[in-house]
Formats: C-alpha cells, structure tokens, sequence
C-alpha cells in the first residue's frame, strides 16, 4: 500500500504540474489581459501594474516563478475581484458553500439512485423499469440549467404557480434554501448512477454465483444487496470519484442560477474578469481534488471486492 501510494503520489505531481502549464500557457493565449475594462488604463498605469505583479517578465520566467511557488502551497493573489488577497484564502472561503451544496446533492442522488437501479433491475421488462428508464433518459438528456429553470418557474419566483423555495440562496433560510440547487445539481448524478446501477445488476444477475445463491433459498432482498450489489457497485464508484470532486468544487451552472457564493460561481467570475491568478488556483484546486478522489476510488475497489490488487502495490 505504501509503495502504491508513493507511485500515486509522483504521477500527482507531473498531473499537476502539467496542467498548471497548460492552463497558463492558454490562459495568456488569449488575447487581451487582466487591466482591460470599461475604463481606458493609461499606458504607464499598465506598465506599473505589470511590473507589479511581475506581468512584464518572459512568459517561461512567469511560469517557472509560478510553479515555484505552487509547490510551495502559494498560489498568488488576486489581482482584480478581491485584489491582493491570497488566492488560497480566497478558495478556502468560497469552497466550504460549495462542497455543502455538492455533499446533499450526492446524498441524495446516491441513496435515490442505487435502489431505483436495482429496483429496475429486478423488474426488467415490467413497466416500473420502463418508467424509471423514462425518467433516467430524460435526467441525463437534460442540462442542468434546464432543471434549474423548471424548478425555479414552479417552485419559486413571483409567477411560480407554487411559491414555496426562495429563488436566491441564503443560508440564513434554514434547509429549504437547499432544496432547490440540491436537486438541480443531484438529478444527473441520480439518473447516471441508476443507469449505471441497473445496467451492474442485470449482468450480475446472470452470473454463477447469483444463480448458486437462489438455488440455495435465499430471499431476493439477500441476494439482491447482498450478493450481486456488492460487484454492481464497481462502475458507479468509477463515476462517483471525479464526479464527487465536480461536484463539490461548484456546480457552475447551478451556482450562477440560484446565486450561490460559492467556488464554481467565483470560477466564473474570474474568467469573465482575467483575474488570472484565481482562475489558475482554482483549476490546480479542481485538479488536486480529482486526482485525490481517483485514488479514493481505486482503494475503494481494492474494499469493495477484495480480488482486486492496487496495482504497485502489496499482493
């Protein structure tokens, strides 16, 4: 496991710094440049700002400086939305908002999803699973400002026909702030994970051990969850890592519907204002996270089933 975990470790540090290197090298690609705005800069206020930020060095200086610097846990300061502050400390306070919101969407998505794959599994062809099909079909087609926009126009808003949510986020609300942008960002995970799910146990249905497990008398509750969910949950945990990680970092979407002060609507923001430093942090931040959670994935197959081996790693 230590040896894995080494291994995991050094390949995490070349991801990173790779597209640490190409999120520079695009981002100044572009044309145009953090001082543009409605309000003409004069040529040397231009000049002192990029002196000031180190701006006016060779494109490979900046980035070597950069890296340098990422490595050494700082990621610079912002240089317009909240100018000079700590581009860490910046993330540190938006991400909190949005690994809130992405914990209860996949809460819900997972403890919803899973049983609804299973139960359309144990159902094939009746029509519980056509519905469900249905449903999961019209969950991944959709985007997710769509079912934002729907929820918004019936659940919230002066013309909804049930006032009930706030169309605006505001924690001080209580939970039914939650409501809405929980189930906007939860209902594709949802739908995907029962797809995944059902797609898993029908083919561990057909399987010797399933087979041996009901000719022995077992009840179908057992060898549903117990038996044959046990290998049906491998695929939905390939496609929970990364998701988690996108999830958590912000729904961009979702964040910039309800008005959510969190990451994924500041990453935004940024773009729109060149704040070149916040937007660099935050992409190595979503990177770091889902580099981090596809190692949470590969121990948790090595948990799941046992007959798997980290590769590299103690046999």
């Amino acid at each position: 496991m230590a040896k894995y975990t080494l291994k995991r470790f050094g390949m995490a540090l070349i991801t990173l710094l790779i597209v640490a290197s190409l999120t520079f090298l695009l981002m100044n690609c572009i044309p145009g440049g953090p001082w543009q705005s409605e309000k003409a800069l004069s040529k040397a206020t231009v000049e002192a700002l990029n002196e000031k930020y180190g701006l006016d060095k060779p494109l490979y200086v900046q980035l070597g400086i950069y890296l340098k610097n990422m490595f050494c846990g700082d990621l610079g300061v912002s240089f317009k939305m909240q100018k000079n502050r700590p581009v860490v400390d910046i993330i540190m306070e938006m991400f909190p908002v949005s690994a809130g919101i992405g914990f209860f969407s996949l809460l819900w998505a997972i403890l919803l999803g899973i049983p609804l794959g299973c139960i359309a599994a144990y159902k094939r062809g009746t029509w519980v699973d056509s519905l469900l099909r249905i449903i999961c079909t019209l969950g991944v087609s959709m985007p997710s400002f769509v079912v934002a926009s729907l929820l918004l126009t019936t659940f919230a808003g002066s013309n909804a026909s049930l006032r009930i949510f706030p169309t605006i986020f505001d924690a001080s609300l209580g939970a039914k702030t939650y409501v809405l942008p929980c189930f906007a960002l939860g209902f594709y995970p949802m739908c995907y994970i029962a797809r995944q799910a059902r797609s898993s146990m029908l083919d561990a249905f057909g399987q010797d051990y399933i087979k041996t497990a009901r000719a022995k008398g077992l009840k179908n509750s057992v060898v549903i969850f117990k038996h044959a969910l046990r290998n049906a949950l491998i695929p939905v945990i390939t496609y929970l890592g990364p998701q988690i990680a996108f999830v958590f970092c912000g729904g961009f979407v979702i964040e910039k519907v309800f008005t959510i002060p969190g990451l994924g609507r500041y990453f935004i923001n940024s773009i729109l204002s060149r704040d070149y430093p916040v937007i660099m942090g935050t992409t190595i931040f979503l990177a770091a996270f889902i580099i981090f959670m596809n190692f949470i994935v590969d121990v948790m197959y090595h948990i799941v089933d046992p007959r798997i081996k980290l590769a590299g790693g103690e046999k």
